[in-house]
C-alpha cells in the first residue's frame, strides 16, 4: 500500500510539473504574440508584412482574439468573406465581450445582415451590466440604423428615443451624433408622421448648419405638402453643401440611405415640374 501511494504521489507530482510548464510555455507564446502585434502596427493594415507578424503571432497563440479581429478585418475590406468570417468568429469566441459588437457592425455595414447585427448587438447588451459602445457608438444607436434597414420603423424609433436620451442626459442634446436626428427624421418620414420628421431635420440643420441629407429629406417633405418654393429653396443649399462634401456618408461602403448628386438633381426636378 505504501509503494502504490508513493507511485500516486509520484505521478501526480509528475502532472502538476508538466501543467505548470505547459501553462509557462502558453504566458510565453502570449507574450511573443503581443509583441508581434506590436511590431504589425508598424505597417499598413493589410500589407504583406502586417498580415505576416499576425499569422506568426496567431500561430504563437490561437486564442489571441485581438490578432484574430485584426486579421479578419484586413480580410473583410479586401472583399474576402472566407477568410474574415471564420477569423473574426473565433475572436468572438474567446472574447465575446470586446469583440461581439464589433461583429455586429460589420454584419450592419459590410453585409446589410441586419437580422445578425441585431442578434449581436442584443447578446453584448446582456454580456455587460452597463450600456456598450461598440465602435464608438452606443447599442441603441445600431439597433436605430438596424431596425430601420429592416424597415421597422416602431423599433428603430424606439431605440433612436433611447440613444438620444441617454447622450442628452450624459452630455447635452449638442453632443448628440446627428446622425442619429437624421435616422430617426428618415424614419418618421418613412412611416408616414412628417411634423416629426422636420422636427428631427430641424434639430440637424440647427446644429450643423451645412447638411445635404437634412435639406434633402426637409425639402421631400415639403414637396410632398406642395411647399414648392421653400423645397427648392432647401434642395439648391443641399446641392451646394453637396458639392462641400457635407453629406453622410462612410468608409469602404455605402451608408444607410445614402444620397448622390443624381438623387438632389431628380428631386430638384420633381419640384420644378410640381410647381
Amino acid at each position: 500500500m505504501e509503494k502504490w501511494l508513493k507511485l500516486f504521489l509520484s505521478a501526480l507530482l509528475v502532472f502538476s510539473c508538466n501543467e505548470k510548464k505547459i501553462e509557462q510555455k502558453s504566458e510565453l507564446n502570449r507574450e511573443l504574440a503581443e509583441l508581434k502585434f506590436k511590431e504589425e502596427h508598424n505597417f499598413l493594415q493589410g500589407s504583406p508584412q502586417s498580415m505576416k507578424l499576425l499569422e506568426e503571432a496567431i500561430e504563437l497563440d490561437s486564442t489571441y482574439a485581438e490578432a484574430l479581429r485584426e486579421y479578419s478585418v484586413a480580410n473583410l475590406k479586401r472583399g474576402m468573406p472566407l477568410e474574415w468570417k471564420p477569423k473574426f468568429d473565433k475572436a468572438v469566441y474567446h472574447d465575446p465581450k470586446t469583440w461581439q459588437g464589433y461583429r455586429g457592425y460589420l454584419y450592419l455595414w459590410f453585409y446589410r445582415d441586419y437580422k445578425k447585427a441585431i442578434a449581436d448587438f442584443d447578446a453584448t447588451d446582456t454580456l455587460t451590466p452597463h450600456l456598450d459602445y461598440p465602435q464608438g457608438h452606443s447599442v441603441y444607436f445600431w439597433r436605430g440604423i438596424a431596425y430601420l434597414g429592416l424597415k421597422d420603423y416602431d423599433n428603430s424609433i424606439a431605440y433612436w428615443d433611447k440613444h438620444i436620451t441617454k447622450e442628452t442626459e450624459d452630455t447635452g442634446e449638442d453632443w448628440v451624433e446627428l446622425e442619429a436626428f437624421l435616422y430617426r427624421g428618415i424614419a418618421y418620414h418613412e412611416s408616414g408622421n412628417s411634423e416629426k420628421a422636420l422636427e428631427n431635420f430641424d434639430k440637424v440643420i440647427h446644429y450643423f448648419k451645412q447638411s445635404a441629407d437634412a435639406k434633402y429629406y426637409k425639402a421631400l417633405v415639403f414637396m410632398e405638402q406642395q411647399k414648392y418654393e421653400e423645397a427648392l429653396a432647401l434642395v439648391d443649399e443641399a446641392i451646394l453643401d453637396f458639392e462641400q462634401e457635407f453629406y453622410n456618408n462612410r468608409a469602404y461602403v455605402e451608408t444607410l440611405r445614402q444620397i448622390y448628386r443624381q438623387d438632389l438633381e431628380e428631386l430638384r426636378d420633381a419640384i420644378v415640374k410640381g410647381n
